[in-house]
Order: C-alpha cells, then sequence, then structure tokens
C-alpha cells in the first residue's frame, strides 16, 4: 500500500534530533512558556517575516483568540460580519461562531477553490468587519485584491494559514500578508509537531500584547488577570519538536513540489482534473485532483494499493452543527466537496511510488 501520509517516517529523518529536544526539555524542569517557546516563536516570525508570533494550543484557537483580542481592542464587535469562503474546513467558521460574529459564506473560485475576491466584494455590507481568507491546500489565496478590497472598506484580514506554512507571493510568506494569521501545526501540516499545536502571527504591537494574555488566562502577570482568557498556550516540548523541523521545512517543502510537477506533467486522464498552479503561492499541503466519478476512483486507487482522503466530504453549511444552513445552496462549493480527491504526497515519498499514482491515475476508467 502506497500510504497517503507517513508520519512515522516523516518524523523518523530527525528522531536524533527530536529525541536530544525532547530530553532537554525534560531536563530543564521548565514545561510551559520557557526558553523552547521563545526561541520557536523567535525563529517563526523570522521565517514569516512578522515582528510578533505567539504559540497556542491549536490552529482553531489561533482563529479563535485573534478574533476575540481584536472584540477586546474595539476593532469587532458582537454581530460583525466576517467574510469566508463556503468550501473551507469547518474549523475557519466555527472560530467566527465562537466570538459571536455572523460567518458570510461566499462561493470561492471555481479553479483555485481559494476565496473569490469578485464574491467577496459582492458580499460586503454595512455589518462586514473582516475577511477570513483560507490558503486552501497549501495555495495562498489572491491576497493582493483581498487586501486592497480590504483597505477600500477599511475590514480586517485574518489569513487562515493553517496549510500553507512557507507559501508566499512576491517573496511575501503566508503570515504576513494579512492584519494577522492563524497557523496549525496539527501532526500532518506541512510544519507539524508531535501533538497538538498552533500560532498566531502579526506585526501589531496591542494585538500581539493582547493575544499574549488572552492565551494565559487574560494574564501578563501572575495571578493578575485584566481579560476573561483561556490557557491556549503552546508547550515547551510541541515548541521544541517545532523548532527542529522547522529547520528542515523548505527542503520538504521543496520536495512536495517535485511530486507535484510530477503528478501534473504525468496526469492526463481526461476524467481527472489537476489543480492550478500559480508558483511559489503553492507549498502542496494536499494534491488535490477533482473527478465526476470520485467515489469510485477512490476505489480503484484502494484496490489498486494507493491510499487518497477526502478533504472535505462535507461542506459546512451542510453540516448538522449549522443547521440552519442546510437548505442554502452553494452550488460551486457542493460541486467541489463532491469531486475532490487527495492523492499521496509527503516529504518521504518516493519518486517511484508517484510513477505508480500516475500510472493508475491515467489507467482509470469511469464506469
Amino acid at each position: 500500500m502506497i500510504p497517503f501520509l507517513d508520519l512515522k517516517a516523516v518524523n523518523q529523518q530527525y528522531r536524533d534530533e527530536l529525541v536530544a529536544a525532547a530530553t532537554r526539555v525534560i531536563d530543564s524542569g521548565w514545561y510551559i512558556t520557557g526558553s523552547e517557546l521563545e526561541s520557536f516563536e523567535q525563529n517563526f516570525a523570522q521565517y514569516c517575516g512578522t515582528k510578533y508570533c505567539i504559540g497556542v494550543a491549536n490552529g482553531l484557537e489561533a482563529l479563535i483568540l485573534t478574533l476575540r483580542a481584536w472584540m477586546l481592542i474595539g476593532k469587532l464587535k458582537e454581530g460583525d460580519e466576517v467574510i469566508v469562503p463556503a468550501n473551507t474546513y469547518i474549523a475557519s467558521i466555527l472560530a467566527i461562531s465562537a466570538n459571536k460574529l455572523v460567518p458570510v459564506l461566499v462561493e470561492p473560485d471555481a479553479t483555485t477553490c481559494n476565496l473569490s475576491p469578485e464574491n467577496t466584494k459582492a458580499a460586503i455590507t454595512d455589518k462586514t468587519k473582516a475577511i477570513l481568507p483560507v490558503h486552501l491546500y497549501g495555495q495562498l489565496a489572491d491576497m493582493i485584491e483581498i487586501m486592497d478590497i480590504a483597505k477600500q472598506h477599511n475590514l480586517l484580514v485574518l489569513e487562515d494559514a493553517a496549510q500553507a506554512h512557507g507559501a508566499s507571493i512576491d517573496g511575501i510568506r503566508a503570515g504576513n500578508l494579512g492584519d494577522a494569521a492563524g497557523f496549525s501545526f496539527y501532526p500532518g501540516k506541512n510544519l507539524g509537531a508531535l501533538g497538538d499545536a498552533g500560532a498566531i502571527t502579526t506585526n501589531d504591537d496591542e494585538l500581539a500584547q493582547t493575544l499574549r494574555a488572552l492565551r494565559n488566562y487574560g494574564s501578563h502577570e501572575k495571578y493578575k488577570n485584566i481579560y476573561q482568557g483561556t490557557n491556549s498556550r503552546l508547550d515547551e516540548i510541541q515548541a521544541a519538536m517545532l523548532n527542529v523541523k522547522l529547520g528542515y521545512l523548505d527542503n520538504e517543502i521543496a520536495h512536495r513540489r517535485k511530486i507535484a510537477k510530477a503528478y501534473l506533467d504525468g496526469i492526463d486522464n481526461p476524467a481527472i482534473t489537476l489543480p492550478a498552479y500559480y508558483g511559489d503561492s503553492h507549498v502542496w499541503h494536499l494534491f488535490v485532483i477533482r473527478c465526476e466519478s470520485r467515489d469510485e476512483l477512490q476505489q480503484y486507487l484502494a484496490d489498486n494499493g494507493v491510499q487518497t482522503l477526502i478533504h472535505y466530504p462535507i461542506a459546512p453549511h451542510k453540516q448538522q452543527a449549522y443547521e440552519q444552513w442546510n437548505d442554502l445552496s452553494f452550488p460551486i462549493t457542493e460541486s467541489i466537496h463532491q469531486q475532490v480527491l487527495s492523492l499521496p504526497i509527503s516529504p518521504v515519498l518516493g519518486m517511484n511510488d508517484v510513477q505508480t499514482v500516475i500510472e493508475l491515475c491515467n489507467q482509470y476508467s469511469p464506469q
């Protein structure tokens, strides 16, 4: 079986360094908000090109806390509208709802599956106060145009960069394109921890200061709480793991791009639609094809020893969690969720296996 993602093999590459980093933390006797976190925050901020990185418990918390901080600062209030692509993973929308803000779903660009600037403009009302573009599958949304729209309408922009570590436009990386960005370091991400972890990047002094308190029970100083905060701290062990793996991220992205190029050059089955590709804006967290007979294709590949996944099988507006939206119609979004299939791609996937996937895809014939 060609696995979709072999995390054991991914981390085995750096096992000695990871063990040494974990040992260093264990032996230090300091396990929360210590030197490992400080070091990773500095390193990741430098990598993204931002002034600040604030480590938090996971990617969802990164989005939730950023929106909450803006509310505390006075830039947002309950009932404000936040534009978000309708085909995103539900976490993007949960973060908006968690703050009693109003998610406004818009259809994505049919080619890139990312937030459509045109549909964003059409969705803006007097209540719109923020845009939450999602860099889906590892490709940046059209941030140049989105930022122009935001400036015209005085809107905040929060990048959901959970899948886009290292992606860039004109040398500017994800995390440094909007007013703030939320990252996930879930183990399967391009930069993955060995457990849950997340971070926020920003250049805003006030936002960073507010977030550092919010993640720590609303406190900058122990036992003095200025906000009704939460416990959402990136722990020392995960920060140490991430510090090790950050040093290899660009090399891993290069291998992902090599695989993606092979797929793009090699798959020529007319039943399969390949993803759009725009230079360094894509770091190929996922290689997502589309096929009208998706389920049949997935079964065919499984029968021939290739594991694939669906990102994502059910659109957010069709989820029980948002049953008030179940009757809404988003044709582009619904088509995407019915057709997408993610092929194997990872920093440890061999090119012989890639060639096998290509040959199987080309041999597939819809029944």
